[in-house]
């Protein structure tokens, strides 16, 4: 499983024209999940999110959580995160997990956010959305739990 979080002032999501979601101050997490993971990488990496101190603090140090300053988060489900560019100019998408599989952790994740007590937005399994955001930092980092 793998996460790109990234600290934003704000993000939506956008299917066919149409905001379906959007986040204040929060985080924006792609989601992917690969063949082989399980609800026990998902509880990690959920945990992991949601406790990462990557906001400021008073000293404007990374210092504070999405929890402390309570903010909010974006879900979006992004298969292409599992993606192998090794060889050639060709993604290989062989990682990726089954669509049911990866669908059903995903919202498991989002659950998890959600029972957090975080106010939490997602995108669509696998539709194609627009994501937009404003980057606050600019801030990113990839998750992986194995």
């Amino acid at each position: 499983m793998k996460v790109l979080i990234q600290r934003v002032k704000k993000a939506g999501v956008s299917i066919d024209g149409e905001n379906v979601s959007s986040i204040e101050k929060g985080i924006l997490a792609l989601v992917g999940i690969e063949k082989g993971d399980a609800k026990e990488q998902v509880e990690k990496l959920a945990k992991k999110v949601v406790n990462l101190r990557i906001f400021p603090d008073e000293n404007d140090k990374m210092n504070l959580s999405l929890a402390d300053i309570k903010g909010e988060m974006l879900v979006v489900s992004q298969f292409t995160l599992c993606g192998d560019c090794k060889k050639g100019t060709r993604p290989s998408f062989d990682k990726s997990a089954p669509p049911n599989i990866a669908n059903e952790l995903y919202e498991y994740f989002v659950s998890l956010i959600k029972n957090c007590g975080i106010k939490t937005g997602t995108g669509k399994f696998g539709a194609m959305m627009e994501v937009s955001l404003i980057n606050d930092g600019p801030v990113t980092f990839m998750l992986e739990a194995s």
